[in-house]
């Protein structure tokens, strides 16, 4: 299976689910649009609507659905941010709890749209220090 091949280190990581969904939909993106970028945001889309990045790794969501606003407009056409796996969508207690479970220090006093960019910063902190140990490791 080819997408598990090109599978990012943050699903390779996640539940096997996660890691099926976006298989999945990369091997047929592949088939339609060909390999590259684009098959790759095409499986990421299908993941943000099962799954959150939390951390280093993808955890399902509480419901399905768009987690930010390029995910629910989609398309080439239509650009919004996105919010990189963070359910922007999410309630604002839910983010908290995130927040909380990453440790982001002044959660209490964040709003809505700054817990998300908080969140977003703790996980690609946690990303890169779980890379930078794998490459120690593997030296």
């Amino acid at each position: 299976m080819p997408g598990r091949e090109d599978m990012p280190s943050t699903l390779r990581r996640s539940p096997e689910k996660a890691q099926r969904t976006w298989a999945k939909t990369h091997d047929s993106a592949v088939e339609t649009y060909g390999e590259g970028e684009r098959s790759h945001r095409t499986a990421f889309a299908a993941v943000k609507h099962q799954f959150e990045k939390v951390g280093d790794h993808w955890e399902p969501k509480g419901r399905k659905g768009p987690s930010d606003r390029q995910a629910a407009g989609g398309g080439p056409q239509r650009r919004a941010e996105t919010a990189a796996g963070v359910d922007a969508n999410a309630t604002k207690d839910h983010l908290m709890k995130v927040a909380r479970k990453l440790d982001v220090p002044g959660r209490s006093t964040m709003t809505k749209p700054e817990l998300v960019k908080a969140i977003q910063k703790a996980n690609n902190r946690a990303t890169t220090r779980t890379r930078e140990k794998a490459k120690a490791r593997s030296r």
